[in-house]
């Protein structure tokens, strides 16, 4: 009874398509605020993704989801960590700049 139950659930369970088109996009915006592969968890997420798609292939429909909803976040981390790189290299400058204004203003006086 629990097998064929569990049969019944995998084979209801929709083609995860529009997540898949989700996490396409997700790659896409982190490697367009400069991810690359260097990046763990774009690679992760890549990795994911194409796991994903095996799955789907295979129409274990549940288990791509899954691997495709990971694959998303990890995009999403990898985007955040390289906006927050760059955000921190923009203070570092800010901070240089403003150290160099109150040397001239020091000069000054």
């Amino acid at each position: 009874m629990l097998v064929l139950s569990a049969m019944v659930g995998c084979v209801s369970d929709p083609a995860p398509s529009e997540q898949l088109r989700l996490t396409e996009q997700a790659l896409v915006q982190a490697r367009s605020v400069g991810a690359s592969e260097q990046i763990p968890e774009l690679a992760l997420a890549e990795q994911k993704l194409t796991a994903a798609v095996a799955a789907m292939k295979d129409e274990h429909h549940r288990e791509a989801r899954r691997l495709a909803e990971q694959a998303e976040l990890d995009a999403r981390l990898a985007e955040a960590s390289v906006l927050n790189d760059k955000s921190q290299q923009e203070l570092e400058e800010l901070n240089r700049r403003i150290a160099r204004l109150r040397e001239q203003l020091g000069d000054l006086q």
